[in-house]
Parts: structure tokens; C-alpha cells; sequence
């Protein structure tokens, strides 16, 4: 069976969202890329500003509530709904809380075939594109370089420290078939 589901978990400014267009021009098949600033722009500008949303702190820490997690749990739901409909999907997430934001996929994606893969880059070249960007809080990148990481079960890791995005997409796509 052929992969269904790509998931590519990595901090802010690792590089995912870069790989996931890569994948969509190297992979032989149409794939559908969803990510969790999907979901972030998706949401009302109240869930930033009210109890139990999104909060963007000031030194990169990102708190979620209960509002935001009931809009993620359907928001997971409807990708995994996509999957088993036929559609490729390409992930591009930041596990918060590491294997226990793994879990609440799995348990989503369920009977999919589902490649996990780590983006990993080192906090001090991910804070470099963090400002670069200019359209994230700075620090966010650092305090989630490893912490995403923990406890979390890969079938690939790749480093985007100091690889480009397309030949980690190749080495992902390689896996993939």
C-alpha cells in the first residue's frame, strides 16, 4: 500500500512548510498540504484573544486552550476524513505537547498508511529565519526546536540546518512510494 498521509512535524521556521510545497512538485501524484497555520488562520481573531484559544506569548510560547483544542480535534478528524477518501495529504504540524500531539494524530489517521518524518533545525538557524520571516513571534523558533521532538516516533528524520528543502522533499519522497 502506498503512503497516504505525510506528517511532517518540526518547530517554527524548521522548514516545513518549504519541504511540503517540494513534495507536491517531486511526488508522482496530486497532494493536498495542510498545515497548522492552516488552522490558526482559519479560526476567528477572537480565539487569540480570548480564554481557552491560541495565545502567542511574548517570548515564543505558545499556549492553547480547550476552545482551540475542540477545533483542532475536528480539524484532524476532517483531514484523516480526507485521507480515507482518497486524497494524499501532507501534514505540516508543531507538536506542542511531543508524543502526546503524536497520539491524537494516530489515533486520527488510524488504519492510513501514514509516514512520519522529523524535521529538525538547530534553534539558532531557525531563529535566523524566524526574523527573517518577520511574521512570527521571535523565540518561537528556539523554544520549539526540541521540545517538539519529544517522545515522538519518526519513520525519517532530516535536518534542514543545512540542507535545502528539495533535497529533503527527495529524500521524504523516496520513502514515500
Amino acid at each position: 500500500m502506498q503512503t497516504q498521509v505525510i506528517v511532517l512535524n518540526g518547530g517554527s521556521s524548521s522548514g516545513k512548510s518549504g519541504i511540503a510545497r517540494c513534495l507536491q512538485a517531486v511526488l508522482p501524484d496530486p497532494w493536498l498540504v495542510f498545515g497548522v497555520d492552516t488552522l490558526v488562520d482559519a479560526m476567528p481573531a477572537s480565539m487569540r484573544a480570548m480564554d481557552g484559544g491560541i495565545e502567542f506569548a511574548p517570548d515564543g510560547e505558545v499556549v492553547v486552550g480547550p476552545a482551540f483544542r475542540a477545533l483542532e480535534e475536528a480539524w484532524i478528524e476532517g483531514i484523516a476524513a480526507m485521507a480515507r477518501a482518497g486524497a494524499r495529504v501532507v501534514v505540516d504540524e508543531v507538536f506542542l505537547g511531543g508524543a502526546m500531539s503524536q497520539k491524537r494524530w494516530q489515533q486520527a489517521l488510524g488504519g492510513l498508511r501514514v509516514l512520519w518524518v522529523g524535521v529538525r533545525c538547530e534553534g539558532a538557524v531557525a531563529a535566523g529565519r524566524e526574523v527573517a520571516r518577520g511574521d512570527r513571534t521571535v523565540g518561537m523558533a528556539v523554544s520549539q526546536a526540541e521540545a517538539v521532538h519529544r517522545g515522538v516516533v519518526y519513520d525519517l528524520e532530516i535536518d534542514t540546518t543545512h540542507a535545502e528543502s528539495m533535497e529533503c522533499a527527495r529524500a521524504i519522497a523516496g520513502r514515500a512510494e
